[in-house]
């Protein structure tokens, strides 16, 4: 069930944010869609760029190092060579998968 937002009550400033502060993490273009693919579970760089038709390496690495730094996912390094590396949302990024799933259910319904 989707909460009422009370836009003119709000007066707590925290609160009145809270939406900006949600977008700044997670408003950038493709981080909704890396997110998406990150649902499925843990996917390596390589796996994560081939799904995302269109996004640059660049704008993959700095999206995923955006993330990291938010907590919303881990990296983790094999010392392997070629070095791999693994991408897997942390529980503060599982609980965004509410909201995936709610655009996803939009998209399906008025698109």
């Amino acid at each position: 069930m989707i909460r009422k937002l009370r836009y003119t009550s709000m007066t707590n400033t925290d609160e009145k944010f809270c939406v900006q502060k949600t977008l700044k993490i997670i408003g950038s273009k493709w981080t909704v869609l890396i997110l998406r693919e990150l649902c499925d579970g843990t996917k390596r760089f390589g796996e994560l760029e081939k799904n995302l038709e269109g996004i640059s390496s660049k704008t993959l690495s700095i999206r995923l190092k955006e993330l990291e730094k938010n907590g919303i996912l881990k990296k983790k390094i094999y010392p392997t060579i070629p070095p791999k590396a693994e991408y897997t949302l942390t529980p503060k990024g599982q609980s965004l998968k509410s909201i995936i799933s709610s655009m996803h259910e939009w998209g399906e319904h008025y698109t």
